[in-house]
């Protein structure tokens, strides 16, 4: 348990800024009834491992060594508990489930001296909870006794029963606790973070439970006793309790945090609703916030959504629409939605101008769709579909919560940032997606083939296991569930194996073979022709230079 407290945080230790994505669907907007959220982990050059901390008990005053965001140094330490649960990456053997965005706000909240960061907040948070809302319990009792020492932040925290989003900022220098509010999502609702604040006004209570110490509206909201009242005396807020607005006095938006952020919102809502109701808030999208300030914080979709939808979602670039990347000559000659950075640059003659950011990017570290179901026992109704790199280059691969060891492709010790390895399932899949980006639209479909192939495997072998899981002991469940695991990640790296060999032959030159089934074919040979908006681009940069004269 020291281990993975210890080793989590500073698997995250680089990225502490950077951007994610969360994706969130109530039971009733699901198609089975399962409880689902997502993860983005984005910093560029950083690997996230796959992480296992063992269930256990633990003697009385023992204490938890915290090596995470925080101050450096010997002798910090948490309490620790009498018991703890296993959990795998960011779901627990109870299918309590904790992802996060991070949205930065008023910097002058940040306490140096807090103990605890977000990440550390979220590993411990797993070990003591059993739902939800134990969970979110957890998170206030430590900042209140350890002090919190990260920005703004979001956490999405879902069990198989429900799902609450939670933001969550500190008072500052010399203060513990944090200021914070948790609202559950309605279940027949989806909802999405990316980097920004998103709640505003929220129900409130006469006063604070005298026991947990923050107040509860049952069923809907949980806040700290002070966020309102910290607010006035930071000079935030001056209105009356009913209108005040997490997100106005916390994280106020400007441009880049609508048009990097919230624009990922908008387009997980579109891909879900009617398109053009939800196009109505494009003026805001533009940063045109006297028309509209804000997008709705959750919607009911206009059908349930499954499993293999979050995969997609989490793979958009916003095609389809108004801010679509593989639509204009900065797409380049394959119509590729990936940009370099950085977000922000100016032109030649000096004028400021930025790149989109979609939900899809090249510097995930990894990413996750998780799903929490009810009607099945917690080791095999926890599900973490997980891979590492970037969503949209990657096949997800479905790991149970009761597994007790990681697959090697996964594990810490095969993912080393600074050197190759085949052996490695951050390499494997960077190698092959380095190789579609330059040629996106002309290796992409290759990469689509292998993808679906493997989840659609996945899919259909998983009605089995949730047949016969069921029937074994618990020993056999966990023996069984990880053998399942692990076959799942060896196939993907095979898979992904043949796919970069298959690139590389079929593509070489620049030309492209024909193949069949992942392998290049005898055939007539074809050169892929750049996207039209390029070649219209190049016709216009150059005049009548590459115009063929009539013969």
């Amino acid at each position: 348990m020291k281990k993975f407290i210890l080793s989590a945080a500073l698997s995250f230790l680089t990225v502490a800024s950077f951007a994610c994505t969360n994706l969130i669907v109530g039971k009733k907007a699901s198609v089975d009834g399962s409880v689902m959220c997502t993860y983005n982990c984005d910093g560029f050059g950083f690997a996230s491992p796959l992480t296992y901390s063992a269930p256990g008990r633990h003697a009385a005053g023992e204490q938890i060594p915290i090596r995470g965001f925080g101050p450096s140094g010997n002798g910090r330490y948490v309490a620790q508990v009498d018991y703890t649960y296993g959990v795998v990456g960011l779901m627990n053997e109870n299918q309590v489930t904790i992802v996060e965005t991070t949205w930065d706000g008023r910097e002058e909240l940040r306490n140096p001296d807090g103990l605890l960061d977000y990440f550390t907040l979220m590993g411990i948070a797993l070990q003591r909870s059993t739902n939800a809302r134990e969970a979110i319990a957890v998170i206030h009792q430590l900042v209140q006794e350890y002090g919190y020492n990260s920005t703004g932040e979001n956490f999405v925290v879902a069990d198989k029963d429900e799902a609450w989003i939670m933001e969550i900022i500190g008072k500052g220098p010399e203060q513990k606790g944090a200021v914070w509010v948790a609202l559950r999502v309605p279940d027949d609702c989806i909802c999405a973070y990316a980097n920004s604040s998103r709640i505003r006004q929220f129900p409130q209570a006469r006063k604070a439970d005298k026991k947990l110490g923050f107040c509860i509206v049952e069923g809907e909201c949980m806040y700290s006793a002070d966020v309102i009242s910290f607010a006035r005396e930071k000079g935030y807020y001056e209105g009356p309790d009913a209108d005040f607005s997490f997100r106005e006095a916390y994280g106020p938006l400007d441009f880049s945090a609508i048009r990097y952020c919230e624009a990922r919102v908008w387009s997980f809502f579109r891909h879900h609703y009617d398109t053009a109701e939800i196009d109505s808030y494009l003026p805001f999208i533009n940063g045109q916030t006297d028309v509209i300030d804000h997008l709705p914080l959750w919607i009911k979709p206009d059908k349930p959504l499954s499993v293999r939808d979050l995969m997609n979602d989490m793979r958009d670039h916003y095609e389809g629409t108004a801010l679509d990347m593989t639509a204009d000559v900065s797409a380049g000659p394959w119509a590729s939605p990936y940009r370099n950075q950085p977000v922000n640059y100016k032109s030649s003659d000096g004028t400021d101008m930025f790149r989109e950011r979609p939900i899809g990017c090249q510097q995930s570290g990894m990413t996750m769709v998780c799903q929490m179901r009810d009607w099945l026992p917690d080791a095999v109704g926890g599900v973490t579909y997980f891979n590492m790199d970037d969503a949209s280059m990657v096949a997800y691969v479905p790991v149970y919560c009761g597994i007790d060891r990681i697959p090697d492709p996964f594990r810490r010790e095969n993912n080393d940032i600074r050197e190759f390895s085949t052996e490695s399932a951050f390499w494997m899949n960077n190698f092959v997606a380095n190789m579609v980006y330059p040629r996106y639209s002309a290796m992409i479909g290759d990469l689509r083939e292998a993808q679906s192939e493997l989840e659609d495997f996945y899919a259909e072998d998983q009605k089995t296991v949730e047949t016969e899981a069921p029937k074994l002991t618990a020993g056999e469940m966990t023996e069984y569930l990880t053998r399942k695991t692990l076959d799942y990640t060896d196939m993907m790296m095979k898979r992904w194996d043949k796919l970069a060999k298959l690139l590389i032959v079929k593509h070489n030159d620049q030309i492209m073979q024909p193949s069949e089934n992942g392998v290049v074919v005898a055939g007539r040979r074809t050169s892929p022709a750049y996207a039209p908006a390029f070649i219209d681009a190049v016709k216009s940069e150059t005049g009548d230079r590459y115009v063929k004269p009539a013969e």
